[in-house]
């Protein structure tokens, strides 16, 4: 049966999987991640397929979460719970059940070739992390703007990729960098000229495909036990406790609050200004000092 948020199509040893609401910049919902984890849970099964190539349709890869159902509007989400006592325990099963749909890519015993063009913003950048190599289009962009208020990235991918100091330069400041920087910083593979982007990781899919889907499967997995047993799954609790405690601060109120009266993104524009926070906040937090 055809998926409802993805395509699926294999052709030479290779699966791909294309994210595909293009109308809403490839945007997460409950029902891409449940796609998602399907598609690769799928080719992991496929004893022709021995590479994943990952992408998404239209403008970009994914923009994030569909923030603007959540944030726009009161609904009875405990990610956007406005009425107290907040249950954070609700939180945490919901935004884990993202995060272990999103890992399905890590547990695949096949590799998985991430191609990023456009941006892989937010929680895209949540899954593209996941892969296991990703390329991206010199003029691409990657990040986690949430950081700077309203998220913390639940797959918190950014630490073992990056190192301690560039992990706490992005997500101290929410910045989307450009693939080519992303490169140099060593977060991603490779970038390329946009036009190269396709030839480029077909390139890539030709190298591995030859080789033994148990010789892939057995280097996937010594390779990501590692990090496994660097506590990779505790960051992750740890930050997906955290992401809805940010979600629910003064601060995350206010941007709620903010997005409901001008508009998500004239919300996130502001956000991502570089001004203080504190200076933005809504008159119901006018006693309230971030400094």
């Amino acid at each position: 049966m055809p998926f409802e948020n993805v395509l699926y199509e294999t052709d030479d040893r290779v699966a791909t999987i294309t994210l595909n609401r293009p109308h809403r910049l490839n945007a997460i919902t409950p029902g891409v991640a449940n796609d998602l984890e399907a598609a690769v849970e799928k080719a992991g099964r496929d004893a022709k397929v021995h590479v994943i190539v990952l992408q998404g349709a239209g403008k970009g890869f994914c923009g994030g979460y569909d923030l603007a159902e959540y944030a726009e509007v009161h609904t009875e989400s405990p990610l956007t719970q406005d009425e107290m006592p907040w249950d954070p325990t609700a939180d945490f099963q919901a935004m884990w059940d993202f995060t272990e749909k999103f890992m399905s890519i890590w547990r695949c015993n096949k590799p998985v070739i991430c191609k990023i063009h456009g941006a892989a913003a937010a929680g895209g950048s949540d899954i593209a992390l996941c892969s296991d190599l990703i390329v991206m289009a010199d003029d691409a962009r990657i990040g986690y703007p949430p950081t700077r208020v309203w998220g913390v990235p639940t797959t918190m991918m950014w630490v073992y990729r990056l190192g301690l100091e560039n992990a706490k330069r992005m997500l101290f400041t929410g910045d989307l960098i450009s693939g080519k920087e992303a490169a140099e910083m060593g977060l991603i593979q490779k970038s390329v000229p946009s036009e190269q982007l396709d030839e480029e990781v077909q390139k890539l899919c030709d190298r591995i495909k030859g080789v033994p889907r148990n010789q892939l499967m057995m280097t996937k997995m010594c390779v990501n036990q590692a990090y496994e047993n660097m506590g990779l799954k505790n960051t992750q609790r740890f930050a997906t406790i955290f992401d809805g405690v940010a979600r629910h601060s003064p601060e995350g109120k206010w941007f709620e609050e903010r997005a409901r009266e001008a508009g998500f993104k004239q919300a996130v524009l502001e956000r991502d200004s570089g001004a203080p926070i504190a200076e933005g906040r809504s008159k119901d937090f006018s006693d309230w000092d971030s400094s």
